[in-house]
């Protein structure tokens, strides 16, 4: 099974934390389910970047993002060559190394 690593967050995670995940999970439920707090304010339904992580490790290993998720992408704060939207990426039988970005903009919450 893989594992991810995710990175300290002063917030959301300042411990860091790592766990095992069954292949083709969702990564951000799989965050979720395991206590760390990312927020996703629309539901997990590619309609914001609150749930933006940068793949520190194992991103060639991932899908393809595709036009919608790549387009929101580009109004995340702190976007990378390895940015995604945690809710758009489906596991793979490979460890991943993720980072919560230290600021995530909610277009909904911010009257944006």
């Amino acid at each position: 099974m893989p594992r991810i690593k995710v990175l300290p967050h002063a917030q959301i995670c300042p411990e860091g934390a790592e766990f095992e995940v069954e292949p083709n999970a969702n990564l951000c439920e799989s965050l979720l389910n395991n206590g760390i707090k990312i927020e996703h304010a629309c539901d997990m339904s590619a309609a914001c970047t609150t749930c933006h992580v940068v793949v520190r490790k194992g991103f060639d290993s991932l899908d393809e993002m595709n036009d919608v998720e790549a387009d929101l992408l580009d109004r995340a704060w702190g976007l990378e060559p390895d940015s995604r939207l945690s809710c758009q990426v489906k596991l793979v039988d490979e460890d991943l190394e993720v980072e919560i970005p230290k600021y995530t903009i909610n277009h909904a919450s911010e009257n944006h």
